[in-house]
């Protein structure tokens, strides 16, 4: 299942994993900033995440020595398991910030969302697989799949995570659309979803319709409006250069919520100011330039999909986010990839993007 040899450090991709633990590094430093006490300035959440990064390394050395066939086989059969998972969440899941999304493992919290994001792409290349040795499928090839997308995403709003089951749902869509469903399908479901509309703003929380509202101007600043306004504060603030490491008075006076986790982007931005806002994107950049340049070398119509399935919800989420924290789309709940705080989130990330560098370590193609 998997192997390793004298030739597997010669044949690792050190350019994209130098960029990756850039990045992790990165967000752990401001971590460090987001949750610093003067009289403990190491935080369990500091601690956590560097547990998280240094077993997240060992993660994706040991998942870039299995072949990339044995993932998308046993990453399909071990999706119907993430779906009892999921199912198992809503009904007996541990409740924090008002949802049901964790189970607890020991010391820390799983989210099984967050392995529906990473398995959903071997399940896809594994059944059009199963299915036909040519990439010529009918639009009935692709029930099967839209339906167990439908239930997965439908769980994951259950619990309730908007924002983890719109990834889920986005990149999910995207991949089908690689994969060559018919141009139909998407006029008549976005005529559906014009049509339900009005139903799917019933079915949303009341803090979800409210994070819709502030997108749109409404609320009021020390109300529904305080989160995202003390976010663009932090931002605006922090200028060309910043106001310097743990200098951060949105973040040090404890305005900014959720500094550590999902608006962890708005520290950076507060601190480090435009120059530090631009390292970090131009970081995520190359590294997403450099995953599409190995994925442009795959001959195989199916590897390429799955190769393309691993990152995509790595990718949706960097772009959401930064455009979250800064006003440009609503509050979803969606960290930052390798840098905001939380462990299910980053082994996840460490896992998706090791299954791409096994790709190439292993040049089957």
């Amino acid at each position: 299942m998997f192997s390793i040899d004298k030739k597997f450090f010669k044949k690792l991709d050190w350019v994209s994993l130098f960029i990756i633990l850039s990045i992790a590094f990165l967000g752990l430093i401001f971590i460090f900033s987001a949750t610093y006490k003067s009289h403990a300035p190491y935080s369990i959440f500091f601690k956590k995440q560097l547990f998280g990064i240094l077993s997240g390394i060992i993660i994706y050395l040991f998942f870039s020595t299995i072949d990339h066939r044995q993932l998308i086989r046993f990453g399909y059969f071990l999706y119907f398991v993430i779906i009892g998972f999921l199912i198992f969440t809503i009904i007996k899941g541990t409740i924090g910030m008002g949802a049901k999304r964790w189970i607890h493992l020991f010391f820390f919290r799983w989210q099984p969302s967050e392995l529906a994001k990473l398995l959903f792409p071997a399940f896809v290349t594994y059944f059009l697989l199963t299915q036909k040795e040519n990439f010529n499928f009918s639009f009935r090839d692709f029930l099967p799949i839209l339906g167990m997308l439908g239930i997965s995403t439908l769980l994951i709003l259950k619990q309730p995570d908007l924002g983890t089951a719109l990834i889920l749902l986005f990149s999910g869509i995207m991949l089908i659309w690689l994969a060559g469903i018919n141009n139909k399908f998407f006029k008549y479901g976005m005529l559906i979803f014009l049509i339900l509309a009005p139903l799917s703003w019933k079915m949303l929380k009341p803090y979800q319709k409210r994070r819709v509202s502030v997108f749109l101007g409404y609320g009021e600043s020390k109300k529904e409006r305080y989160q995202i306004e003390q976010s663009q504060i932090s931002i605006g603030s922090g200028g060309l250069r910043g106001k310097g490491f743990l200098q951060g008075t949105q973040n040090r006076l404890l305005f900014l919520p959720e500094s550590r986790t999902d608006f962890i982007f708005s520290v950076i931005c507060e601190e480090l100011g435009f120059a530090g806002a631009l390292v970090i994107i131009i970081l995520y950049l190359l590294l997403f330039l450099r995953l599409f340049s190995i994925i442009m070398k795959i001959h195989s119509p199916f590897i390429q999909l799955f190769a393309v399935g691993t990152i995509l919800h790595v990718f949706l989420s960097a772009i959401i986010n930064m455009f979250m924290v800064t006003g440009l789309l609503p509050i979803v709940g969606i960290p930052l990839p390798l840098m905001s705080y939380g462990l299910s989130n980053l082994w996840t990330t460490f896992i998706s993007l090791a299954c791409l560098n096994s790709i190439k370590i292993q040049k089957i193609n």
